[in-house]
């Protein structure tokens, strides 16, 4: 009976860690990914001193700051107060599905584009179903998501592949943002046209709903913010806010911390060590010298289409100084394919979440959409630029 007893909790104990790695590996599938390459190219370029140089601590640095304050900001509902109160104007599902859009759009050059879509897709949940628009659920996610792709594009925090881009090559302001005008406003009128065409004027009407904000918190982590901003900007050394940022939440709100990204740090760094690794190994230098002297912004878009904006940020800026192409490429190729970006990703899983059984119909047309975006905006930057 004991041995029974024993067998049981032992069987028991096994089938839960296999249930919570197995979660864990969906949930953080590009991270998973990162770190098995990483791990292979170790085999080829054996772990020395050359390690250290691999690792962007600024990028790193930039990256958690933004983030938890964003999660704070998150806590006490400031991203949801703003967007409901912008909604609450609207009375019709076009333009109510727009200012969702909109606001994931302005979001991600805010607060990234992930966190954007973590924020503000729950909202676009929330008004769809309580109004009984269903039908428009997946347009709206799909919308949002390739929002969150192109809007992050125009500021140097706005996606991740911009913030290490923008630090390791050291761009002006003025220059990164110049770059990345012409394909962001091409992104907005596509969006919006989609918007105007594949929704229609249909009235909706949506229930007031009594949230407030505590004014203390709001004001110190908006402070906060405008600190994150300052740092990512070059205006405050980043190691102030390493300091500052952390022990204030850790004062104020320590679940802000405990709500970071941590695995998205991860996948920087394991991609840092992956891209280092590949760049001192001759073959690969030759062969992505040799391409991206061909064609730095094709090259660095359908790089995207494979292994993703952010591994391919890292990875190619080892071979080509040419960052306004491969600036250009890395974030017109975060549309594409399902992984051509994380938050594309995140959006099917948040999508999955509310449609478990129905993300066929999805993908079908997240595929349709995003390589429509893709073909235009690539042909129109290897035209123009």
């Amino acid at each position: 009976m004991w041995l029974f007893f024993v067998k049981e909790v032992k069987t028991t104990n096994h089938i839960h860690l296999y249930r919570g790695v197995s979660s864990f590996i969906k949930k953080n599938v590009v991270m998973v990914v990162a770190m098995i390459a990483a791990a292979i190219t170790c085999f080829f370029v054996p772990p020395d001193r050359a390690y250290l140089d691999y690792f962007d601590v600024k990028t790193l640095t930039c990256l958690f700051c933004v983030l938890a304050v964003v999660c704070a900001l998150k806590n006490i509902n400031f991203f949801y107060m703003l967007a409901r109160k912008l909604i609450q104007i609207f009375r019709n599902t076009r333009v109510c599905i727009l200012a969702l859009v909109y606001i994931t759009f302005i979001g991600s050059m805010l607060i990234a584009n992930d966190m954007a879509l973590l924020t503000f897709l729950p909202l676009g949940t929330y008004v769809i179903t309580k109004t009984g628009k269903g039908k428009y659920m997946a347009f709206c996610f799909i919308m949002q998501n390739i929002a969150a792709n192109l809007g992050g594009m125009l500021t140097p925090f706005g996606n991740p592949q911009n913030l290490y881009l923008y630090t390791k090559f050291q761009i002006p302001n003025g220059e990164f943002m110049g770059i990345m005008a012409a394909p962001f406003v091409l992104a907005v009128m596509l969006i919006t046209v989609c918007c105007m065409i594949f929704v229609k004027p249909e009235p909706l009407t949506l229930k007031d709903e009594k949230v407030s904000l505590p004014v203390g918190r709001s004001i110190v982590y908006l402070l906060l913010f405008g600190l994150a901003i300052a740092i990512v900007f070059r205006g405050v050394p980043y190691g102030i806010g390493l300091v500052v940022i952390p022990a204030v939440m850790l004062f104020m709100d320590r679940k802000a911390l405990k709500m970071v990204d941590y695995p998205l740090l991860l996948t920087f760094v394991f991609f840092f060590v992956f891209s280092g690794n590949m760049a001192r190994i001759e073959a690969v230098r030759r062969l992505f010298s040799y391409l991206l002297e061909k064609n730095t912004l094709l090259v660095s878009t359908l790089s995207c289409q494979v292994i993703s904006n952010v591994p391919s940020a890292i990875l190619l800026s080892q071979f080509t100084d040419n960052y306004k192409h491969l600036l250009l490429g890395v974030n017109i190729g975060g549309v594409g394919t399902l992984i051509a970006s994380l938050a594309s990703l995140i959006t099917y899983r948040e999508y999955s979440k509310q449609n478990k059984g129905k993300t066929g119909r999805y993908i079908l047309l997240f595929t349709a959409f995003n390589f429509a975006f893709l073909i235009i905006l690539a042909a129109f930057s290897l035209l123009f630029q």
